[in-house]
């Protein structure tokens, strides 16, 4: 009896010493795995919390006007900037714990395994924040127990390497709220127009209802769920003592008012200016060795909203019912800074930019670039030439050329450089080109910047060389700024994710960059205020004439038209307007659909921007003089001569000789002053 006694003991024994062997081999063996998981994550080190956030675009005075992404909708915005119902919520409804755990709640582990292992696969889940936090920056959102054992991995890394706000703040930035929208901010300013700090804690919690089914629980796709659901974390907030019950019941009965539809809306401003304002931010970060797809940027462009809102009015109001495109940019003078931009009719329809990437013959908008050449060259705006049908001789006598004006007529006499700019008389600017030669016209063309072609050839005078409108108003925002270096621009700063600026875009002088002297640029900017001029107008009107009635304050322009393109460029001492019009397949147009739309365009932009302010007279050098001379003989005019006009030019150029009556017969044929005689025995 003893010795089976004796014999269970030993038994007892033995058991006792295996348990305790496999106890402490199993303990042993659980420190060691922790110990080597505790090298390996500080070997790895901290996992990278870099997320594509979007891009942000301020117009000129910091008001948001887009926003730019690459696959997917973020903002990033730090605790602070939330709403605290938003952080209180999400804890009560996710994880309840989170502040107690170190990335992984075993007890949820354990009854999500249970639930899984009866349903024979993975049906529950049990992921803390950090561990959802983990998937969304590393994971895919398959469910298996590699992806679970992957996720556990991550969490506790990100438990290693951050605090508790850390995770939460890059949880709520990175969770999918539906509809495009990542994160509290993306959210929060599509479903209730507003940012993520602003939230009541009604629209906190039926934010913080949507990521666990946005196709179910978008308050856009089913607001009768949506609203069960924030009931459901209302109760669990009130249970663990995040909100009274009071707030509960105020949360419940209060109206949400959504408004997505003004998401929708607000991204539609000014695509085509954003899109290039995005190109050259883009150039500027590469510049810096900085890569402008890592999101995050704020980008401050030069849009004014007020200007481009007159843009697009005008361009809606007075385009015709057809395919005829259009292209309208404005640009300070000076800064050069795009204050609008509109690169075709509908966006939606083509993207494709008519103001930067469409090249058109830009036919007489080049001339003023051929006339600061040739004032460069003798030239003054007194200079006359015969303008009568012409045809020029070219290729060493192999060949000729007969450029006619637009309605086909031709002068009967000597013309003025003043004059031939206000009628756009083609002659005039050929026979220029011809007597001052190619490479003048070359050398003014590069230092404007413009593009007038390699091959010399006559018909270059006319614009036949291929430019866009960006190009060429810039060329006229040189005139502008009294003939100083100016370039296009669209951004003011760039700021990375963090508010740090990366770039400034300063107002720097730049007087010692000089396109064409003042006197030069004055001389030639007020022969162009002439095309709105009616004492001007002889075979052929003055090309503005059918909007001075229009006009309040002082421009200068100048029109171009080829069979296919309308242009008109012009402005005032502060501002650069531009428009063209046409057809993308490069049809031919008609003179209503001129009058129609490109000037009317301009004129109502610059009506509208320039109303109520003072009209703006441009600086005279001390070195230009004024004078009113007959505009057909270009003598300093008198009584005797009606045709009159103030001409401002070079102080050494004035002419000293009166006009007579002499002097209209002289610039007249005798046929002409015969018809003008009113005693008809002697006509017959």
């Amino acid at each position: 009896m003893k010795r089976k006694s004796y014999q269970r003991k030993q038994k007892r024994s033995k058991r006792t010493r295996k348990t305790f062997i496999f106890f402490v081999a199993f303990t042993s063996a659980i420190v060691v795995a922790f110990i080597a998981l505790r090298v390996y994550v500080q070997v790895a080190g901290a996992p990278p919390l870099t997320v594509p956030k979007a891009s942000i675009f301020l117009d000129e005075n910091e008001n948001q006007i887009g926003d730019h992404f690459t696959n997917e909708r973020r903002y990033w915005v730090s605790l602070d900037e939330m709403s605290p119902y938003l952080k209180q919520a999400v804890v009560a409804v996710e994880d309840k714990d989170f502040y107690k755990h170190g990335g992984l709640d075993f007890s949820r582990i354990a009854g999500a395994l249970l639930v899984d292992l009866k349903a024979g696969g993975k049906v529950q889940g049990a992921s803390t924040i950090t561990q959802q936090y983990a998937r969304n920056l590393y994971l895919s959102h398959e469910k298996s127990w590699t992806r679970k054992l992957n996720e556990a991995l991550y969490a506790y890394r990100l438990e290693v390497f951050y605090d508790k706000d850390e995770i939460l703040e890059g949880y709520l930035n990175t969770v999918y709220y539906g509809h495009g929208m990542y994160g509290v901010e993306a959210a929060s300013r599509f479903y209730f127009g507003k940012s993520a700090k602003d939230l009541t804690l009604a629209e906190a919690t039926m934010l913080t209802g949507v990521p666990k089914g946005p196709s179910i629980y978008s308050p856009i796709v089913n607001l009768d769920k949506a609203t069960n659901r924030q009931h459901v974390i209302l109760k669990l907030m009130t249970d663990q003592g995040a909100i009274t019950q009071d707030e509960k019941t105020r949360a419940e009965s209060e109206k949400l008012v959504l408004k997505s539809d003004s998401w929708v809306a607000t991204k539609s401003v000014a695509p085509f200016f954003l899109d290039v304002a995005w190109q050259e931010a883009s150039e500027i970060l590469k510049s810096k060795n900085l890569d402008i797809s890592e999101g995050g940027w704020t980008i401050q462009t030069t849009l004014n909203l007020e200007h481009q809102k007159a843009a697009e009015e005008a361009v809606a109001k007075h385009m015709p019912a057809d395919d005829l495109q259009t292209a309208f940019v404005s640009m300070k003078s000076k800064t050069g800074s795009v204050t609008a931009l509109v690169g075709g009719r509908d966006y939606a329809a083509s993207s494709f930019n008519r103001v930067t990437q469409a090249k058109r013959q830009p036919g007489s908008t080049i001339k003023p670039i051929l006339y600061a050449a040739a004032l460069e060259n003798g030239y003054t705006p007194l200079t006359y030439l015969n303008v009568g049908e012409t045809t020029f001789t070219y290729d060493h006598g192999r060949a000729t050329y007969s450029p006619k004006n637009v309605n086909g007529k031709f002068a009967n006499h000597d013309m003025s450089m003043a004059q031939a700019i206000a009628i756009s008389d083609n002659i005039y600017a050929v026979k220029t080109l011809e007597e001052i030669g190619f490479k003048p016209f070359h050398e003014m063309a590069d230092r404007f910047n413009v593009t007038i072609g390699a091959k010399d050839n006559l018909s270059m005078a006319l614009g036949t060389t291929e430019t866009s409108l960006y190009e060429m108003t810039n060329a006229y925002n040189i005139l502008a700024s009294q003939g100083k270096k100016t370039t296009p621009t669209t951004i003011v700063t760039i700021k990375n994710a963090n508010g740090d600026v990366i770039y400034e875009n300063k107002e720097v002088s730049k007087e010692d960059e000089t396109v064409l002297s003042k006197e030069n640029t004055f001389i030639l900017t007020e022969m162009m205020t002439g095309i709105f001029d009616p004492v001007f107008s002889d075979y052929s009107p003055a090309t503005g004439i059918s909007i001075r009635s229009r006009m309040t304050h002082t421009y200068a322009a100048k029109s171009g038209s080829t069979n296919s393109d309308q242009w008109l460029i012009g402005f005032t001492p502060s501002l650069t307007a531009g428009v063209w019009n046409g057809y993308d397949q490069g049809k031919n147009l008609t003179a209503k659909e001129d009058t129609a739309s490109t000037k009317q365009i301009w004129i109502d932009f610059m009506e509208t921007v320039n109303k109520g302010t003072k009209n703006e007279d441009f600086k005279k050098p001390k070195d230009v003089k004024g004078v009113v001379i007959d505009i057909e003989s270009g003598k300093l005019a008198t009584d005797a001569c009606p045709q009159q006009r103030l001409v401002y030019m070079d102080a050494k150029d004035v002419p000293t000789e009166k006009c007579s009556n002499f002097d209209i017969l002289d610039t007249n044929t005798w046929g002409n002053f015969w018809n003008m005689l009113p005693f008809s025995i002697f006509k017959n």
